[in-house]
Protein backbone atom coordinates (compact mmCIF):
# COMPACT_ATOMS: atom_id res chain seq x y z
CA UNK A 1 0.00 0.00 0.00
CA UNK A 2 2.70 2.48 1.03
CA UNK A 3 5.06 1.52 -1.79
CA UNK A 4 2.26 1.82 -4.37
CA UNK A 5 1.50 5.29 -3.00
CA UNK A 6 5.14 6.32 -3.50
CA UNK A 7 5.17 5.02 -7.08
CA UNK A 8 1.85 6.78 -7.67
CA UNK A 9 3.45 9.97 -6.37
CA UNK A 10 6.00 9.92 -9.21
CA UNK A 11 3.27 9.41 -11.80
CA UNK A 12 1.00 11.91 -10.10
CA UNK A 13 3.45 14.79 -9.49
CA UNK A 14 4.06 15.97 -13.08
CA UNK A 15 0.34 16.17 -13.89
CA UNK A 16 -0.58 17.73 -10.53
CA UNK A 17 2.13 20.39 -10.72
CA UNK A 18 1.35 21.21 -14.36
CA UNK A 19 -2.31 21.84 -13.52
CA UNK A 20 -1.33 23.72 -10.35
CA UNK A 21 1.10 26.03 -12.18
CA UNK A 22 -1.22 26.91 -15.05
CA UNK A 23 -4.30 27.33 -12.83
CA UNK A 24 -5.35 30.94 -12.03
CA UNK A 25 -4.22 32.03 -8.59
CA UNK A 26 -7.78 32.16 -7.25
CA UNK A 27 -8.25 28.41 -7.71
CA UNK A 28 -4.75 27.16 -6.81
CA UNK A 29 -5.91 26.10 -3.34
CA UNK A 30 -8.82 24.24 -4.92
CA UNK A 31 -6.42 22.42 -7.26
CA UNK A 32 -4.17 21.63 -4.30
CA UNK A 33 -7.13 20.39 -2.24
CA UNK A 34 -8.41 18.10 -5.00
CA UNK A 35 -4.91 16.82 -5.82
CA UNK A 36 -4.32 16.02 -2.13
CA UNK A 37 -7.61 14.12 -1.89
CA UNK A 38 -6.74 12.12 -5.02
CA UNK A 39 -3.31 11.27 -3.61
CA UNK A 40 -4.74 10.22 -0.24
CA UNK A 41 -7.58 8.21 -1.74
CA UNK A 42 -5.09 6.28 -3.88
CA UNK A 43 -3.39 4.95 -0.74
CA UNK A 44 -6.45 4.84 1.57
CA UNK A 45 -9.62 4.92 -0.54
CA UNK A 46 -11.85 3.44 2.17
CA UNK A 47 -10.74 6.08 4.70
CA UNK A 48 -11.32 9.17 2.58
CA UNK A 49 -14.56 9.73 4.49
CA UNK A 50 -12.50 10.20 7.68
CA UNK A 51 -10.53 12.94 5.98
CA UNK A 52 -13.75 14.70 4.95
CA UNK A 53 -15.15 14.32 8.47
CA UNK A 54 -11.96 15.73 10.02
CA UNK A 55 -12.05 18.75 7.72
CA UNK A 56 -15.76 19.41 8.25
CA UNK A 57 -15.85 18.99 12.04
CA UNK A 58 -12.76 21.08 12.74
CA UNK A 59 -13.91 23.73 10.29
CA UNK A 60 -17.31 23.95 11.98
CA UNK A 61 -15.88 23.86 15.52
CA UNK A 62 -13.33 26.59 14.84
CA UNK A 63 -15.92 28.85 13.24
CA UNK A 64 -18.31 28.21 16.12
CA UNK A 65 -15.55 29.26 18.55
CA UNK A 66 -15.13 32.42 16.49
CA UNK A 67 -18.87 33.06 16.39
CA UNK A 68 -19.30 32.68 20.15
CA UNK A 69 -16.14 34.59 21.02
CA UNK A 70 -16.45 35.89 24.58
CA UNK A 71 -18.88 33.17 25.66
CA UNK A 72 -16.38 30.97 27.43
CA UNK A 73 -18.67 28.01 28.01
CA UNK A 74 -19.57 27.71 24.31
CA UNK A 75 -15.97 28.32 23.23
CA UNK A 76 -14.77 25.48 25.46
CA UNK A 77 -17.63 23.24 24.33
CA UNK A 78 -16.60 23.44 20.67
CA UNK A 79 -12.90 23.16 21.53
CA UNK A 80 -13.58 19.99 23.53
CA UNK A 81 -15.73 18.63 20.69
CA UNK A 82 -12.88 19.09 18.22
CA UNK A 83 -10.27 17.57 20.53
CA UNK A 84 -12.50 14.62 21.44
CA UNK A 85 -13.23 13.91 17.78
CA UNK A 86 -9.56 13.96 16.77
CA UNK A 87 -8.31 12.02 19.78
CA UNK A 88 -11.24 9.64 19.42
CA UNK A 89 -10.23 8.83 15.86
CA UNK A 90 -6.64 8.27 16.92
CA UNK A 91 -7.56 6.14 19.93
CA UNK A 92 -10.05 4.02 18.00
CA UNK A 93 -7.87 3.17 15.02
CA UNK A 94 -4.47 3.10 16.69
CA UNK A 95 -5.01 1.95 20.26
CA UNK A 96 -8.22 -0.11 20.50
CA UNK A 97 -6.46 -3.46 20.15
CA UNK A 98 -3.73 -2.38 22.57
CA UNK A 99 -6.29 -1.67 25.28
CA UNK A 100 -8.29 -4.81 24.47
CA UNK A 101 -5.20 -7.04 24.60
CA UNK A 102 -4.08 -5.60 27.94
CA UNK A 103 -7.56 -5.87 29.48
CA UNK A 104 -7.74 -9.49 28.33
CA UNK A 105 -4.29 -10.21 29.79
CA UNK A 106 -5.09 -8.58 33.15
CA UNK A 107 -8.70 -9.70 33.61
CA UNK A 108 -8.59 -13.03 31.81
CA UNK A 109 -11.38 -11.90 29.49
CA UNK A 110 -11.74 -12.68 25.80
CA UNK A 111 -12.88 -9.38 24.36
CA UNK A 112 -12.54 -9.39 20.58
CA UNK A 113 -10.31 -6.80 18.98
CA UNK A 114 -10.93 -4.97 15.73
CA UNK A 115 -9.48 -5.83 12.34
CA UNK A 116 -8.71 -2.47 10.75
CA UNK A 117 -5.64 -1.02 9.10
CA UNK A 118 -4.28 2.22 10.48
CA UNK A 119 -5.27 5.13 8.19
CA UNK A 120 -2.20 6.67 6.58
CA UNK A 121 -1.00 9.82 8.30
CA UNK A 122 -3.69 9.83 11.01
CA UNK A 123 -1.13 10.53 13.76
CA UNK A 124 0.04 13.60 11.86
CA UNK A 125 -3.08 15.21 10.49
CA UNK A 126 -5.06 14.79 13.73
CA UNK A 127 -2.30 16.71 15.54
CA UNK A 128 -2.36 19.41 12.84
CA UNK A 129 -6.11 19.96 13.04
CA UNK A 130 -6.10 19.88 16.86
CA UNK A 131 -3.40 22.53 16.97
CA UNK A 132 -5.48 24.68 14.60
CA UNK A 133 -8.62 24.58 16.76
CA UNK A 134 -6.60 25.18 19.94
CA UNK A 135 -4.90 28.22 18.35
CA UNK A 136 -8.25 29.63 17.23
CA UNK A 137 -9.52 29.16 20.80
CA UNK A 138 -6.44 30.94 22.13
CA UNK A 139 -7.07 33.83 19.75
CA UNK A 140 -3.78 33.47 17.86
CA UNK A 141 -5.70 34.01 14.61
CA UNK A 142 -9.26 34.06 13.35
CA UNK A 143 -10.99 30.92 12.15
CA UNK A 144 -10.63 30.17 8.44
CA UNK A 145 -13.88 31.02 6.63
CA UNK A 146 -12.97 29.41 3.31
CA UNK A 147 -13.45 25.64 3.66
CA UNK A 148 -11.36 24.98 0.51
CA UNK A 149 -8.39 26.82 2.00
CA UNK A 150 -8.86 24.96 5.27
CA UNK A 151 -9.14 21.63 3.46
CA UNK A 152 -5.93 22.38 1.55
CA UNK A 153 -4.18 22.96 4.89
CA UNK A 154 -5.47 19.74 6.47
CA UNK A 155 -4.70 17.31 3.65
CA UNK A 156 -1.84 19.00 1.77
CA UNK A 157 -0.26 15.97 0.11
CA UNK A 158 3.50 16.62 0.51
CA UNK A 159 3.48 16.24 4.29
CA UNK A 160 0.14 14.51 4.80
CA UNK A 161 1.42 10.96 5.36
CA UNK A 162 4.47 11.37 7.61
CA UNK A 163 5.01 15.03 8.42
CA UNK A 164 6.60 17.33 9.20
CA UNK A 165 3.71 18.42 11.44
CA UNK A 166 2.68 21.77 9.96
CA UNK A 167 0.54 24.08 12.08
CA UNK A 168 -1.87 26.54 10.49
CA UNK A 169 0.26 29.41 11.75
CA UNK A 170 3.22 28.06 9.76
CA UNK A 171 1.47 28.52 6.40
CA UNK A 172 -1.50 30.83 7.09
CA UNK A 173 -0.11 33.79 5.18
CA UNK A 174 0.98 31.70 2.20
CA UNK A 175 -2.41 30.01 1.98
CA UNK A 176 -3.78 33.46 1.17
CA UNK A 177 -0.90 34.96 -0.74
CA UNK A 178 2.15 33.23 -2.14
CA UNK A 179 4.47 33.71 -5.04
CA UNK A 180 5.86 31.02 -7.30
CA UNK A 181 9.25 31.82 -8.77
CA UNK A 182 12.11 29.93 -10.35
CA UNK A 183 14.53 30.12 -7.35
CA UNK A 184 11.90 28.67 -4.99
CA UNK A 185 10.99 25.90 -7.41
CA UNK A 186 14.66 25.14 -8.02
CA UNK A 187 15.27 24.97 -4.26
CA UNK A 188 12.28 22.67 -3.88
CA UNK A 189 13.53 20.31 -6.58
CA UNK A 190 16.99 20.20 -4.97
CA UNK A 191 15.57 19.40 -1.51
CA UNK A 192 13.21 16.79 -2.93
CA UNK A 193 16.03 14.96 -4.74
CA UNK A 194 18.31 15.10 -1.69
CA UNK A 195 15.51 13.74 0.48
CA UNK A 196 14.74 11.00 -2.02
CA UNK A 197 18.41 10.01 -2.16
CA UNK A 198 18.64 9.97 1.64
CA UNK A 199 15.67 7.66 1.90
CA UNK A 200 16.25 5.36 -1.06
CA UNK A 201 20.03 5.17 -1.37
CA UNK A 202 21.06 5.38 2.29
CA UNK A 203 18.12 4.36 4.53
CA UNK A 204 17.06 1.41 2.40
CA UNK A 205 20.58 0.02 2.05
CA UNK A 206 21.61 0.42 5.68
CA UNK A 207 18.23 -0.93 6.75
CA UNK A 208 18.99 -4.28 5.16
CA UNK A 209 21.76 -4.78 7.74
CA UNK A 210 19.21 -4.49 10.55
CA UNK A 211 16.83 -6.88 8.78
CA UNK A 212 19.57 -9.43 8.06
CA UNK A 213 20.68 -9.49 11.69
CA UNK A 214 17.09 -9.61 12.97
CA UNK A 215 16.49 -12.65 10.76
CA UNK A 216 19.38 -14.46 12.48
CA UNK A 217 17.67 -14.05 15.85
CA UNK A 218 19.08 -11.80 18.57
CA UNK A 219 19.82 -14.81 20.76
CA UNK A 220 22.35 -16.03 18.17
CA UNK A 221 24.53 -12.95 17.66
CA UNK A 222 27.61 -11.51 19.34
CA UNK A 223 27.80 -8.28 21.33
CA UNK A 224 29.62 -6.36 18.54
CA UNK A 225 27.00 -7.45 16.00
CA UNK A 226 24.19 -6.44 18.36
CA UNK A 227 25.60 -2.92 18.57
CA UNK A 228 26.30 -2.85 14.82
CA UNK A 229 22.71 -3.71 13.95
CA UNK A 230 21.37 -1.05 16.33
CA UNK A 231 23.71 1.49 14.69
CA UNK A 232 22.24 0.41 11.35
CA UNK A 233 18.72 0.97 12.66
CA UNK A 234 19.73 4.39 14.01
CA UNK A 235 20.92 5.43 10.55
CA UNK A 236 17.95 3.82 8.81
CA UNK A 237 15.31 5.62 10.86
CA UNK A 238 17.18 8.92 10.59
CA UNK A 239 17.65 8.89 6.83
CA UNK A 240 14.21 7.36 6.27
CA UNK A 241 12.36 10.03 8.22
CA UNK A 242 14.60 13.02 7.54
CA UNK A 243 14.64 12.02 3.87
CA UNK A 244 10.85 11.99 3.68
CA UNK A 245 10.74 15.32 5.55
CA UNK A 246 13.15 16.85 3.03
CA UNK A 247 11.02 15.53 0.18
CA UNK A 248 7.93 17.10 1.76
CA UNK A 249 9.69 20.42 2.41
CA UNK A 250 10.98 20.43 -1.17
CA UNK A 251 7.50 19.81 -2.60
CA UNK A 252 6.25 22.59 -0.33
CA UNK A 253 8.71 25.05 -1.88
CA UNK A 254 7.58 23.94 -5.33
CA UNK A 255 4.00 24.79 -4.30
CA UNK A 256 4.96 28.13 -2.75
CA UNK A 257 5.01 27.09 0.94
CA UNK A 258 7.74 27.08 3.59
CA UNK A 259 7.27 24.02 5.81
CA UNK A 260 9.22 24.01 9.09
CA UNK A 261 12.54 22.20 9.43
CA UNK A 262 12.20 18.75 11.01
CA UNK A 263 15.81 17.60 11.56
CA UNK A 264 19.06 19.39 12.30
CA UNK A 265 21.87 16.81 12.47
CA UNK A 266 20.70 15.24 15.76
CA UNK A 267 23.58 12.77 16.03
CA UNK A 268 26.11 15.55 16.61
CA UNK A 269 24.36 16.45 19.89
CA UNK A 270 26.12 16.36 23.24
CA UNK A 271 23.11 15.75 25.46
CA UNK A 272 19.64 14.26 25.24
CA UNK A 273 18.24 17.75 25.77
CA UNK A 274 20.05 18.94 22.64
CA UNK A 275 19.17 15.78 20.72
CA UNK A 276 15.46 16.43 21.12
CA UNK A 277 15.89 19.99 19.90
CA UNK A 278 17.30 18.53 16.69
CA UNK A 279 15.23 15.35 16.14
CA UNK A 280 11.62 15.44 14.84
CA UNK A 281 11.53 19.13 15.67
CA UNK A 282 7.90 19.67 14.68
CA UNK A 283 6.67 16.91 17.01
CA UNK A 284 8.79 18.37 19.81
CA UNK A 285 7.29 21.79 19.12
CA UNK A 286 3.77 20.33 19.19
CA UNK A 287 4.18 18.65 22.57
CA UNK A 288 5.94 21.68 24.01
CA UNK A 289 3.31 24.15 22.74
CA UNK A 290 0.15 22.15 23.35
CA UNK A 291 1.02 19.92 26.34
CA UNK A 292 4.17 20.98 28.21
CA UNK A 293 3.62 24.76 28.38
CA UNK A 294 -0.12 24.50 29.25
CA UNK A 295 0.90 22.23 32.15
CA UNK A 296 3.21 24.99 33.41
CA UNK A 297 6.38 24.04 31.54
CA UNK A 298 9.50 24.68 33.59
CA UNK A 299 7.98 27.66 35.44
CA UNK A 300 6.95 25.37 38.30
CA UNK A 301 8.50 23.55 41.22
CA UNK A 302 10.79 20.58 40.69
CA UNK A 303 8.17 17.97 41.55
CA UNK A 304 5.64 19.43 39.11
CA UNK A 305 8.38 19.87 36.50
CA UNK A 306 9.18 16.16 36.65
CA UNK A 307 5.49 15.32 36.42
CA UNK A 308 5.19 17.54 33.31
CA UNK A 309 8.19 15.82 31.75
CA UNK A 310 6.82 12.40 32.66
CA UNK A 311 3.45 13.10 31.01
CA UNK A 312 4.99 14.61 27.86
CA UNK A 313 7.37 11.68 27.36
CA UNK A 314 4.78 9.05 28.19
CA UNK A 315 2.54 10.61 25.52
CA UNK A 316 5.47 10.97 23.09
CA UNK A 317 6.25 7.28 23.40
CA UNK A 318 2.60 6.25 23.19
CA UNK A 319 2.07 8.49 20.13
CA UNK A 320 4.66 6.46 18.25
CA UNK A 321 2.88 3.16 18.60
CA UNK A 322 0.45 0.96 20.51
CA UNK A 323 3.10 -1.26 22.12
CA UNK A 324 4.76 -1.27 25.51
CA UNK A 325 8.21 -0.85 24.00
CA UNK A 326 7.28 2.65 22.77
CA UNK A 327 6.05 3.63 26.24
CA UNK A 328 9.28 2.23 27.69
CA UNK A 329 11.24 4.23 25.10
CA UNK A 330 9.43 7.43 26.08
CA UNK A 331 9.97 6.85 29.80
CA UNK A 332 13.65 6.06 29.14
CA UNK A 333 14.05 9.57 27.71
CA UNK A 334 12.03 11.05 30.57
CA UNK A 335 14.50 9.54 33.03
CA UNK A 336 17.49 10.85 31.09
CA UNK A 337 16.04 14.35 30.77
CA UNK A 338 15.18 14.37 34.48
CA UNK A 339 18.80 13.48 35.28
CA UNK A 340 20.11 16.13 32.89
CA UNK A 341 17.90 18.84 34.38
CA UNK A 342 18.92 17.79 37.91
CA UNK A 343 22.70 17.73 37.55
CA UNK A 344 23.97 15.82 34.50
CA UNK A 345 24.01 18.74 32.05
CA UNK A 346 26.55 20.56 34.23
CA UNK A 347 28.75 17.45 34.24
CA UNK A 348 28.47 16.95 30.47
CA UNK A 349 29.53 20.53 29.74
CA UNK A 350 33.00 19.76 31.12
CA UNK A 351 33.99 17.51 28.20
CA UNK A 352 32.73 17.60 24.62
CA UNK A 353 34.12 14.13 23.91
CA UNK A 354 32.57 12.46 26.95
CA UNK A 355 29.25 14.23 26.40
CA UNK A 356 29.09 13.09 22.77
CA UNK A 357 30.02 9.50 23.64
CA UNK A 358 27.32 9.55 26.33
CA UNK A 359 24.73 10.86 23.85
CA UNK A 360 25.49 8.24 21.18
CA UNK A 361 25.44 5.46 23.80
CA UNK A 362 22.06 6.37 25.29
CA UNK A 363 20.50 7.10 21.89
CA UNK A 364 21.54 3.66 20.61
CA UNK A 365 20.05 2.02 23.69
CA UNK A 366 16.93 4.06 23.02
CA UNK A 367 16.74 2.87 19.42
CA UNK A 368 16.99 -0.72 20.61
CA UNK A 369 13.93 -0.09 22.80
CA UNK A 370 12.16 1.58 19.89
CA UNK A 371 12.95 -0.95 17.18
CA UNK A 372 11.75 -4.20 18.75
CA UNK A 373 8.06 -4.41 19.66
CA UNK A 374 8.21 -7.99 20.96
CA UNK A 375 9.31 -7.71 24.58
CA UNK A 376 10.96 -11.15 24.64
CA UNK A 377 13.08 -10.32 21.59
CA UNK A 378 13.85 -6.90 23.03
CA UNK A 379 15.15 -8.60 26.15
CA UNK A 380 17.37 -10.83 24.01
CA UNK A 381 18.79 -7.87 22.10
CA UNK A 382 19.54 -5.86 25.25
CA UNK A 383 21.09 -8.93 26.86
CA UNK A 384 23.40 -9.38 23.87
CA UNK A 385 24.34 -5.69 23.84
CA UNK A 386 25.58 -5.93 27.43
CA UNK A 387 26.72 -9.57 27.68
CA UNK A 388 30.24 -9.02 26.26
CA UNK A 389 29.85 -12.08 24.10
CA UNK A 390 32.50 -11.82 21.38
CA UNK A 391 32.95 -13.86 18.22
CA UNK A 392 33.56 -13.08 14.58
CA UNK A 393 30.07 -12.86 13.09
CA UNK A 394 30.20 -9.06 12.84
CA UNK A 395 33.18 -9.15 10.43
CA UNK A 396 30.96 -10.48 7.62
CA UNK A 397 28.50 -7.64 8.07
CA UNK A 398 31.22 -5.01 8.34
CA UNK A 399 32.67 -6.24 5.06
CA UNK A 400 29.28 -6.17 3.30
CA UNK A 401 27.97 -2.93 4.76
CA UNK A 402 31.18 -1.04 5.54
CA UNK A 403 30.85 1.45 2.67
CA UNK A 404 27.24 2.39 3.40
CA UNK A 405 28.07 2.75 7.11
CA UNK A 406 30.82 5.25 6.23
CA UNK A 407 28.52 7.12 3.84
CA UNK A 408 25.73 7.23 6.44
CA UNK A 409 28.13 8.50 9.10
CA UNK A 410 29.44 11.28 6.84
CA UNK A 411 25.97 12.32 5.69
CA UNK A 412 24.69 12.53 9.27
CA UNK A 413 27.18 15.32 10.01
CA UNK A 414 27.24 18.98 8.84
CA UNK A 415 30.39 18.29 6.83
CA UNK A 416 28.23 17.40 3.82
CA UNK A 417 26.54 20.80 3.95
CA UNK A 418 29.94 22.48 4.04
CA UNK A 419 31.07 20.50 1.00
CA UNK A 420 27.87 21.42 -0.82
CA UNK A 421 28.38 25.12 -0.02
CA UNK A 422 31.83 24.94 -1.60
CA UNK A 423 30.48 23.68 -4.92
CA UNK A 424 27.16 25.53 -4.84
CA UNK A 425 28.42 28.24 -7.21
CA UNK A 426 29.24 25.60 -9.82
CA UNK A 427 25.72 25.10 -11.14
CA UNK A 428 26.72 22.49 -13.70
CA UNK A 429 28.33 20.32 -11.00
CA UNK A 430 25.35 20.63 -8.66
CA UNK A 431 22.99 19.78 -11.51
CA UNK A 432 25.09 16.76 -12.45
CA UNK A 433 25.17 15.45 -8.87
CA UNK A 434 21.43 15.92 -8.38
CA UNK A 435 20.72 14.23 -11.71
CA UNK A 436 22.84 11.24 -10.73
CA UNK A 437 21.12 10.98 -7.33
CA UNK A 438 17.69 11.18 -8.98
CA UNK A 439 18.51 8.56 -11.63
CA UNK A 440 20.04 6.20 -9.07
CA UNK A 441 17.05 6.63 -6.74
CA UNK A 442 14.48 6.02 -9.47
CA UNK A 443 16.41 2.99 -10.72
CA UNK A 444 16.47 1.62 -7.17
CA UNK A 445 12.73 2.20 -6.71
CA UNK A 446 11.91 0.44 -9.96
CA UNK A 447 14.18 -2.52 -9.30
CA UNK A 448 14.10 -3.00 -5.51
CA UNK A 449 11.58 -4.98 -3.48
CA UNK A 450 12.87 -3.56 -0.17
CA UNK A 451 11.42 -0.10 0.33
CA UNK A 452 9.97 0.41 3.82
CA UNK A 453 8.90 3.85 5.08
CA UNK A 454 9.34 3.38 8.82
CA UNK A 455 7.33 6.38 9.99
CA UNK A 456 4.29 5.58 7.83
CA UNK A 457 3.28 3.00 10.45
CA UNK A 458 3.13 5.63 13.18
Amino acid sequence: MVFSSILFLFKFLPVAFLIYYIAPYKIKNLVLFIASLIFYSWGERKYIVIMFASILIDYCCSNAIEKFRGKKLLEKLFLVLSICFNLGLLLFFKYTNFFVDNINALAGTQIAGISLTLPLGISFYTFQTMSYTIDVYRGKFSAEKNIIDFGAFVCMFPQLIAGPIVTYGDIRERLKKRTLNAPEIEKGIRLFIMGLGSKVLIANNIGMLWDDVSALGFANISTPLAWLCVIAFAFQIYFDFSGYSLMAIGLGHMLGFNFPQNFNYPYISKSVTEFWRRWHMTLGYWFREYVYIPLGGNRVGKTRLFFNLFLVWFLTGFWHGANWNFILWGLFYFALLMLEKSFLLDVLKKSKIISHVYLIFVVLVGWALFAVTDMAQLGQLLAKMFSFNFFGDFVYFLRNYGVILVVATACSMPIMNKLYDKINHKKWLVTLLLTLILLASVAYLVDATYNPFLYFRF
